[in-house]
């Protein structure tokens, strides 16, 4: 919307008697060394976090942070400058820096657009201001309690809670403005169980791009709860076993290895590069025929979702894998253009300090027919897998390793009993193709979800329904 353009020129350039006229000059500067694209993308951010552990606020923190970012790409080069004072001086600097990739020289003229309507996917509104600390501290006690009194085996409880505000304003040497206000909230829970001599952790939590009144009591008991059946769940837990075997993946939260193990290697710049397991097989089958993967920035409210990706383009639900075919790739404008492929609005980028490249916003895999119980029936003997905790995965060759935080033995189609220590074991694009079963119970993650490549960290969103997969390696302890 237009008032978010004119909120962002008074926070971010008029407070520096900055105007859009002194934009253009430096952005028309930069193109007259002959370079292909040219942006500037100023940022102003606050953050505030509150943690709490055995009944009190053991750290807390506050932050404003605002600079502008300049470059200037030249076929695949990019150079970068940026600086935390929004000041003409500084962009005078930076851009002189980034005009440093020149190799040639073209003078061009561009007209000026309109600023452009962009939907509203979540709330314009500052968390941080719209609720005092005591209430997110009484928030913070609360969930200590629900999760104390829900069994006498929790030992331990830490929580934290965490907000962000953050105004974007990105104009292009096309002289294309747009800007995004962006709130974006998160509470976490771990705890710890102890039972006869054993001890085990859970942990749960949530969030999106709305307030902190999201979390009503309903919603940090229902956190608490996950947290505490988890740990003690694992109390219980016997020794995974080992081996090739079927495996069941649940819905929701188990999407972050579809996440990790295939959405990385479906971003452009690993594909133009050649380096993906998915590169040059568009058209091609990649997946078992009724596998719909879909990277969508366009879900209300939700972690991963934007308004515009941080070029200034809008986001939009991208097709990557229909009925099993590879579709396309995740764009941001510099590879898009090198690839000749439209964008995407997938340009991501951790702040004004970092330059943008192809990334996930809410990757998922789209509804099957089964019904959950139907999937589990159908395990002669397996592993279901509920929730995960940490993995690793090798963008080139799809390979990856994860750990289940919680995981069940299925034997005749029954869960029989939690077993802990699964790992497993895998190579992303293989395991498309042996999944056998797809459910109909499709859900997103809680909204806890960030990602990392190339030491940049941005909020994600991750999903799946019940899923089976036939013949994975699972790293037990048995």
């Amino acid at each position: 919307m237009e008032h978010k353009i004119a909120h962002a020129k008074d926070l971010l350039l008029a407070q520096s008697g900055i105007d859009i006229n002194d934009l253009n000059k430096i952005l028309n500067s930069m193109m007259s060394h002959g370079v292909d694209y040219a942006d500037l993308y100023f940022q102003y951010t606050k953050n505030e976090y509150w943690g709490l552990e055995e009944g009190q606020v053991k750290s807390g923190s506050f932050s404003i942070d605002q600079g502008v970012g300049v470059r200037a790409v030249n076929k695949d080069k990019s150079a970068f400058a940026y600086s935390d004072d929004i000041s003409i001086e500084a962009l005078l600097s930076s851009s002189n820096i980034a005009k440093a990739i020149a190799s040639k020289n073209l003078n061009q003229s561009h007209k000026l657009d309109h600023p452009r309507i962009i939907s509203n996917l979540y709330s314009t509104q500052d968390p941080l201001s719209a609720v005092p600390a005591e209430t997110k501290i009484k928030m913070l006690e609360k969930i200590e309690n629900f999760a104390k009194k829900m069994d006498e085996r929790i030992t331990k409880v830490t929580a934290s809670i965490a907000g962000e505000y953050e105004v974007i304003f990105v104009i292009n040497h096309e002289q294309k403005i747009a800007a995004d206000i962006r709130p974006l909230v998160r509470l976490s829970i771990n705890v710890i169980a102890e039972a006869n001599g054993k001890r085990e952790q859970g942990s749960s939590g949530g969030g999106g791009r709305f307030g902190f009144e999201y979390f009503s009591d309903e919603i940090l008991k229902q956190y608490a709860h996950e947290a505490v059946h988890q740990a003690t769940t694992n109390l219980n837990a016997k020794p995974a076993p080992a081996g090739s075997m079927t495996v069941v993946l649940g819905p929701g939260w188990p999407g972050i290895l579809l996440h990790e193990a295939i959405g990385h290697g479906l971003e452009g710049d690993f594909n133009r590069k050649g380096s993906s397991a998915f590169s040059n097989k568009i058209g091609t089958q990649v997946a078992a025929k009724d596998i719909t993967v879909v990277d969508d920035g366009t879900i209300q409210d939700r972690r991963g979702s934007l308004n515009i990706d941080d070029e200034g383009n809008e986001t939009q639900r991208t097709v990557l894998i229909e009925n099993g075919i590879l579709k396309g790739y995740l764009q941001d404008t510099l590879n898009a253009r090198l690839m000749n492929m439209p964008t995407t609005g997938n340009a991501r980028r951790e702040s004004y300090a970092h330059l943008p490249m192809p990334r996930m916003t809410n990757t998922y895999m789209l509804n099957g027919t089964k019904t959950p119980e139907e999937i589990i029936k159908s395990v002669k003997k397996g592993i279901y897998a509920v929730n995960f905790g940490g993995g690793q995965v090798d963008i080139t060759s799809g390979k990856f390793v994860f750990s289940a935080a919680e995981a069940w033995m299925i034997e005749d189609g029954k869960l029989l009993y939690p077993v802990k220590g699964a790992t497993l074991i895998g190579n992303g694009p293989e395991v498309l193709k042996k999944v056998s079963m797809i459910g109909n119970d499709m859900s997103l993650d809680s909204g806890v979800g960030t990602c990392g490549k190339e030491g940049q960290s941005v909020p994600v969103g991750v999903g799946q329904p019940t899923i089976k997969i036939d013949g994975l390696v699972v790293g037990g302890t048995a």
